[in-house]
């Protein structure tokens, strides 16, 4: 994956997730809104980069073993990185696909793992990579011009 350049971003975030915590589980997308709000960015892009991250921080409570979320904010893009910690995604192909999920049954009747979550990422983000590797965890890079 591109390894971005942090010295080129007026503003950097980290924000750890614990997997499993559905009590603070979209803590850390909403304080991006909050804080992109603030900045200015634009309410059709506001509403992208929410979107997205709220999936990818809601992925990374139901299928990780935990992880971290780092916001980097440009006059030009917001960059929004996500490194879990295991157990990976075995085949990526499959899970773009809308409708697909390996959530179990517990989480499904909690209103979760309807399958729209990695999808959802790479429609709302100017540019999305994803790479994941079995038994180590899963890396996201999403990208949105503002």
């Amino acid at each position: 994956m591109e390894e971005l350049r942090v010295n080129e971003y007026n503003l950097k975030d980290i924000y750890t997730i614990e997997a499993g915590n559905f009590v603070t589980a979209g803590e850390a997308s909403s304080n991006i809104k909050t804080l992109l709000k603030r900045l200015g960015v634009n309410s059709s892009k506001l509403r992208n980069i929410a979107i997205a991250s709220y999936e990818a921080e809601i992925n990374l409570v139901i299928h990780s073993k935990g992880g971290q979320m780092e916001l980097l904010v440009s006059p030009n893009e917001v960059i929004i990185k996500i490194d879990d910690i295991g157990p990976g995604i075995e085949n990526i192909e499959l899970a773009m696909k809308e409708g697909y999920s390996t959530a179990p049954d517990s989480i499904r009747v909690m209103g979760f793992g309807a399958g729209m979550g990695l999808s959802n990422m790479r429609n709302n983000a100017d540019d999305f990579k994803i790479e994941s590797k079995l038994g180590e965890g899963t890396h996201i890079c999403m990208k949105f011009n503002i």
